[in-house]
Formats: C-alpha cells, sequence, structure tokens
C-alpha cells in the first residue's frame, strides 16, 4: 500500500452551475463576467466565478482581457480591487459596434431586481 502522502491531489472542484436548458446561452462569459462586476464591483473574483459558473481562474483571464481592451479597470481598495467599467468604449464584434459597453449594461439591468426563477 502506498501512503496517502504519494497519492496526487484530487482535482479542484468545478463551480456548480445550472445547466443552460439547449446546451447554450445568448452571452459569452465575457459578458457575464462585464454584467456581474457591473452590478457587484466590490465583490470578489472567486463570487463571480461562482454566479456564472466557471474557474476562478477562468474570470482572471476575462477581467485580464476587458482590462487589455479598455473595457474595465481595476482599482485597488486597501487590500481588496474594485472594478470601474469604461460604458463608452465600443461593443467588439462588428455586427454591434455601433453600440455600447455601456448601453449593452443598461439594457441588461434594466428593470433588473434579481435572477428571475419560473
Amino acid at each position: 500500500m502506498t501512503p496517502a502522502s504519494d497519492l496526487p491531489s484530487p482535482a479542484p472542484q468545478r463551480p456548480e452551475r445550472s445547466p443552460a436548458p439547449a446546451g447554450w446561452t445568448f452571452f459569452s462569459n465575457h459578458s457575464h463576467v462585464l454584467l456581474y462586476l457591473a452590478r457587484e464591483p466590490d465583490m470578489p473574483l472567486r463570487s463571480a466565478a461562482q454566479a456564472v459558473g466557471i474557474t476562478e481562474r477562468a474570470v482572471q483571464r476575462i477581467v485580464r482581457d476587458l482590462e487589455e481592451a479598455g473595457i474595465l479597470i481595476r482599482v485597488r481598495v486597501g487590500r481588496r480591487n474594485r472594478y470601474e467599467i469604461r460604458g463608452e468604449q465600443s461593443l467588439r464584434h462588428p455586427i454591434e459596434a455601433h453600440e455600447t459597453v455601456g448601453n449593452l449594461l443598461a439594457f441588461l439591468m434594466l428593470n433588473q431586481t434579481g435572477p428571475q426563477t419560473d
């Protein structure tokens, strides 16, 4: 028998998420993370990962992408981060480039009171 210390550590658990009804959603993980940070700018990225249903590492990559695109600004507040969104930035795909990030977020947050359950 090999001692337990010689066994490989178990793989990290992925956050639990509810599957989309048809296996797809209308928005990408980038937009999900952006929307979450627009609603909860002071929350840790771990919370965003749990809400979106992806790993914290994936959220970190998405935040880096959004920062590099000039859409998101990370502001250090003590030992935590606060995320600010530059709403004047245009959406990235040519089909929607005539709209801004701020317009998209305003539309998605219109009359938003929290998750809807039907």
